[in-house]
């Protein structure tokens, strides 16, 4: 997988740039030599792991250890002490490096000697794990995910059928790497033999300079980050911008196709190796509230649906793992507990996670819905319904939101444009809303908060 790749791309294009400023060439070179200095720190390991912000040389040893043929968890970086010392433990892992001295550092890596007996294999098993990353889990029940060099091969082959690939590609790489969506960017450069932009954080200058000189011409970024830079784009070369990982507001899309910038929009999870639906918006507008059509080999399926054809999603594809760690294998679909649909063009439509759905008085309501109404008001920044208990209709909608409106006019708004039983019984105004790394809003804290109100 990685180091074929790699190999590949350095025999048949050694100087086009592929990491910043370096090109295949000299990453393999670079690689090759990095292998054999982490090779004394492994050779009696099968899995290790990374902690690391996102550079250059994180990237130079994921690719190394995938070199060597390691199991490689990504540990996210936010973890406690206390956190990573039992992720650690779980997962049976000696061997940590990191870009500061909370494990084995970058620096003393490379500063050590290199070990002949060091190999960078060639033929690579396709059952092998390649890598194993946690659920971004919004409700903090993190699950382990094996990635297997199969499903890696399925994903990068499946996404450049629907995307292309074009020479003069060079995707901006913003998102943590130790989360699927940033970890895929690299893998797919890597298979297409295009450049990467790798930033170590949301630099927003750089990124609107990289757009407007057009040499940044595909992005992947969540809806809160492309909601920072949208409105500054004048001029661009743009050719994907591909957007996921929540909820992605009507507003958003049409500020993008109001300025023709072709956003995306996309749906997956670490389980199915980042994206496996997508869609050019601006090729269908008419279908702006779906989240596109299945990649090539990945199958859909609406299951229990009630009259309306609602259900929770279920995926099969030869992307999605084969199972969480030290859990049950996925036997032929995965069920995603996301609530949705399919349409008659084979287009998915997703409302709400099954556990952010409201059952207020034995209503459904979607908090996705009443949220895109609500983002379509300049005023508001930043929203989430969350359900809070309630003795006499089992649960209520509570909003929370970043505005400078009040309360009053909060509701006036969506009198008329929603049902009275979407209406949120309370309202709660914050600076900003919890998030995670990759900017999903962590709605597991706001209904705590709900609830102790």
């Amino acid at each position: 997988m990685v180091v074929n790749w790699l190999k590949k791309q350095a025999l048949e294009k050694p100087h086009k740039l592929f990491l910043n400023e370096l090109s295949f060439q000299e990453v393999d070179r670079r690689v090759s030599d990095l292998a054999g200095r982490i090779y004394p720190f492994v050779k009696a390991e099968d899995r290790v792991a990374l902690y690391a912000h996102n550079s250059v040389e994180m990237a130079l040893f994921f690719m190394a250890l995938q070199a060597l043929q390691m199991e490689v968890f990504m540990m996210n970086t936010r973890l406690t002490g206390e956190e990573r010392a039992k992720k650690l433990k779980t997962l049976n892992i000696r061997v940590t490096f990191s870009d500061d001295d909370t494990f084995i550092p970058f620096g003393r890596v490379l500063a050590g000697d290199y070990d002949e007996q060091a190999r960078c294999r060639e033929e690579e098993a396709p059952e092998k794990i390649a890598v194993i990353m946690d659920t971004s889990a919004t409700s903090g029940d993190y699950k382990s995910v094996p990635l297997r060099r199969k499903q890696l091969d399925a994903h990068v082959q499946a996404s450049r059928q629907v995307l292309g690939v074009r020479e003069e590609d060079n995707w901006l790489l913003v998102l943590p790497m130790y989360h699927i969506g940033g970890l895929a960017i690299l893998m797919r450069s890597l298979y297409n033999g295009t450049r990467v932009t790798l930033m170590g954080k949301f630099d927003e200058e750089q990124i609107l300079k990289g757009i407007e000189e057009g040499s940044l011409t595909m992005l992947s970024l969540v809806p809160t980050l492309l909601m920072r830079i949208v409105n500054r784009i004048r001029q661009h070369r743009l050719r994907v911008v591909l957007v996921s990982g929540e909820f992605i507001p009507k507003s958003l899309v049409e500020i993008c196709l109001a300025k023709r910038i072709p956003i995306y929009k996309s749906y997956g999870m670490t389980e199915t190796t980042s994206q496996c639906t997508t869609f050019c918006v601006a090729e269908n507008p008419a279908k702006l509230d779906a989240v596109g059509l299945p990649l090539p080999g990945v199958t859909l399926r609406i299951v229990n649906p009630d009259a309306e054809g609602i259900g929770e999603v279920a995926i099969q594809s030869p992307m999605v793992m084969d199972g969480y760690l030290g859990k049950e294998a996925v036997e032929g679909f995965l069920n995603t507990q996301d609530m949705g649909y399919v349409d008659e063009e084979g287009y998915l439509y997703i409302l709400d996670r099954r556990k952010d759905m409201i059952i207020s008085g034995g209503e459904n309501i979607y908090p996705r819905e009443i949220e895109n109404v609500l983002y379509a008001h300049p005023e508001i920044s930043e929203c989430a319904m969350v359900g809070m208990k309630d003795e006499k209709w089992g649960q209520v909608p509570v909003l929370f939101v970043v505005s400078s409106l009040g309360d009053e006019e909060l509701r006036d708004y969506l009198a008329g444009k929603l049902a009275r039983y979407k209406l949120p019984r309370k309202i709660v105004h914050l600076r900003s809303l919890p998030k995670n790394a990759t900017g999903k809003i962590l709605k597991k804290n706001l209904a705590e908060l709900a609830h102790a109100d």
